[in-house]
């Protein structure tokens, strides 16, 4: 980089559009007067004094001092003779006369926990063969095509013994066979970058450009990724750009001064999870966050980010009481800044990598969160249905016998399932601190725990919106998430939780062949309501539509224990019938109450449609219809 190029670099850098910051900052193998080293560069403006400390200098500030490039605050230092694999801090003299050691926020790799220095490691060393993968990605139209989520946390999915973890690679060997065999498209891991303490699973980080180093190298998470990319599925990193960890190594009052976060504590505070917020006016700060998403997304050739608490950015009264928060400019209780962030974030993104995935964690009714900016959106391309999980679980956990007096909680969401581009989560958060797992959620004997959890899995991914769902929920995980212990693995040598594995591969089949499962996802001409309003029987019927007539499929839940037989259900054409799908199969674990034989449909008016069929509707469970011949014979009334 030449000196020119290095001060736009710079001027970018203080504007907030440096967007590869990380090209700049940080610790970078060079050459330099024909000596190979290690460039730092780092950001402390506030700072009397910064020196590069490690091993190679016995930790002793006085020996390699950094040079002050610009009054804004650019340190620098090149240090002939080190290589890859250097552990190093930043000693920082404040001017309060303080010295304080502190990581690299720029840092490529971290030390192992409980160290917490930072490790010299190149950005270019791995090769990549996933280009197949990467081409069909930038042709895919993901709106259009099946998205079906599975959201992993390593170190629980499966471990050697407590705090002994194995690595990204070995965790590639194992866990990717495993998800490709069950039909999901993608993978989604909860947060990997550098932090502190287990228990925070990644969402309280020190290191934003470091992947942890729990699991392995960067370039042993690298390898996961493009094992997974070969063998056909997606990746996607949670990133928590809301809020960051205290601890002393940290970014907290990084130079002696509040840099990163905010000066003013009602709006740095995270009070309910004692973390701070990154200061979202400053420009430096926009940088930093906005190079660490295309960090991850282009050095690691990540798919997506889902993006941690978008809620907790966006109103300045979060989770805070009345005298604990100051209104905006204009009296409002929004973040303006954040806003204005969020909107840069996204629009730098898609101008930069435009075939990635965007998804907002955003639990309230913002407006336009998945729409483009130049529409007043957010502009992510998806956003959690928060609505659908929590009306959908509260459902689930009632009695039968109490479900028809909450009706509304199963048809709600067809109000505004077109208002954004939805994913339906059944995340992390809700198997965890006490909330059940999935299973156990569920009401009634054992029996009925499965066949309400098939019917509950049916109905989601017969509802418009991508899914997703957390590890352990596919095989009937009992015990909630246990975030130091792995899974309860042994669970499927017993046939109903083995029932539930085979079940949700069946399923997957099913929503992958199916194109009225996911091409219309996000238009309301993909869905048309054949009956909502059976509450007394708690039963309800709807269509699936594709851009293909013939692809049309009609869906009947039954979320009571009760079996009706002859029972009408309108359908959207003349013809025969078939049920493509039963979760009540005795070979999922069901009382084998099916449709056989294929439902001839009778001309004559029912519900909202014009024709209707009639079926046996199974207990606790889900049926899927397909027609399979298109001739318009159907038996009239008076013939039957």
């Amino acid at each position: 980089m030449d000196q020119s190029e290095l001060e736009h670099d710079i001027y970018l850098f203080h504007q907030g559009n440096l967007r590869y910051s990380y090209q700049l900052l940080g610790a970078h193998p060079t050459i330099q007067d024909g000596k190979s080293g290690i460039r730092f560069t780092v950001w402390a403006p506030n700072a009397k004094r910064v020196s590069v400390v490690g091993l190679f200098n016995d930790w002793d500030g006085r020996q390699h001092p950094m040079e002050k490039v610009n009054d804004n605050g650019i340190w620098n230092r090149f240090i002939p003779d080190l290589e890859t694999g250097t552990i190093y801090k930043y000693e920082i003299l404040t001017n309060h006369g303080h010295l304080t050691l502190k990581a690299d926020p720029y840092a490529f790799s971290s030390e192992l926990r409980p160290n917490t220095a930072s490790a010299v490691y190149p950005l270019n060393q791995y090769t990549w063969k996933d280009e197949k993968w990467m081409e069909q990605r930038r042709q895919l139209n993901h709106y259009e095509s099946p998205i079906s989520i599975y959201e992993l946390h390593l170190g629980s999915w499966k471990y050697i013994k407590e705090e002994e973890y194995y690595t990204y690679r070995e965790y590639a060997e194992m866990v990717i066979p495993y998800v490709k065999e069950l039909g999901y498209t993608h993978i989604e891991l909860l947060p990997l970058t550098e932090h502190p303490f287990d228990r925070s699973w990644g969402y309280q980080a020190t290191g934003y450009y470091s992947v942890t180093s729990r699991y392995g190298t960067p370039d042993d998470f690298r390898y996961f990724v493009d094992q997974c990319h070969q063998n056909g599925l997606g990746v996607i990193l949670d990133w928590v750009p809301g809020h960051f960890c205290k601890d002393a190594h940290g970014l907290r009052r990084f130079d002696g001064e509040a840099l990163y976060e905010y000066e003013n504590p009602s709006k740095a505070e995270k009070t309910m999870w004692g973390t701070l917020s990154f200061d979202f006016g400053r420009n430096e700060v926009q940088s930093f966050l906005i190079s660490n998403a295309i960090y991850w997304l282009k050095e690691f050739h990540i798919d997506g980010m889902r993006v941690d608490a978008v809620a907790s950015m966006l109103y300045l009264n979060y989770c805070k009481e009345d005298g604990d928060w100051e209104p905006n400019e204009y009296g409002g209780r929004e973040n303006l800044e954040a806003v204005a962030f969020i909107k840069k974030l996204n629009e730098a993104i898609f101008n930069e990598i435009p075939d990635v995935l965007m998804m907002a964690e955003e639990s309230t009714s913002w407006p336009l969160v998945s729409a483009p900016t130049y529409l007043g959106g957010l502009g992510f391309n998806y956003k959690w249905n928060m609505g659908w999980m929590n009306d959908m679980l509260r459902y689930m956990e009632m009695d039968p016998i109490h479900r028809k007096y909450h009706h509304n909680l199963i048809t709600f969401s067809l109000f505004y399932a077109f208002s954004e581009n939805f994913i339906l989560p059944i995340s992390h958060d809700e198997v965890v601190h006490g909330k059940k797992s999935l299973l156990n959620k569920m009401p009634g004997d054992y029996w009925r725990k499965f066949a309400n959890l098939r019917v509950f899995l049916g109905y989601m991914f017969t509802h418009p919106g991508k899914k997703l769902l957390f590890m352990g929920s596919e095989f009937g995980q009992f015990d909630e998430w246990k975030d130091v212990e792995d899974l309860d693995w042994e669970l499927l040598d017993y046939d109903s939780h083995a029932h539930i594995l085979s079940y949700m591969k069946q399923l997957h089949q099913l929503y992958k062949d199916m194109p009225a499962l996911w091409e219309l996802d996000h238009k309301e001409e993909g869905f048309n309501w054949i009956d909502a309003n059976n509450y007394e029987q708690s039963i309800i019927s709807f269509i699936r539509n594709s851009r293909s007539s013939n692809d049309q499929l009609v869906v009947v839940c039954n979320f009571t224990p009760e079996v009706y037989h002859h029972y009408k259900v309108g359908v959207p054409r003349l013809g025969t019938y078939k049920e493509i799908f039963s979760s009540d199969a005795e070979h999922f674990g069901g009382s084998g109450q099916t449709n056989g034989v294929q439902l001839e449909a009778i001309a004559t008016p029912w519900q909202t449609q014009g024709q209707h069929i009639e079926m046996t509707i199974p207990p606790l469970a889900i049926s899927i219809l397909k027609k399979t011949s298109t001739s318009g014979e159907g038996k009239r009334l008076n013939e039957k």
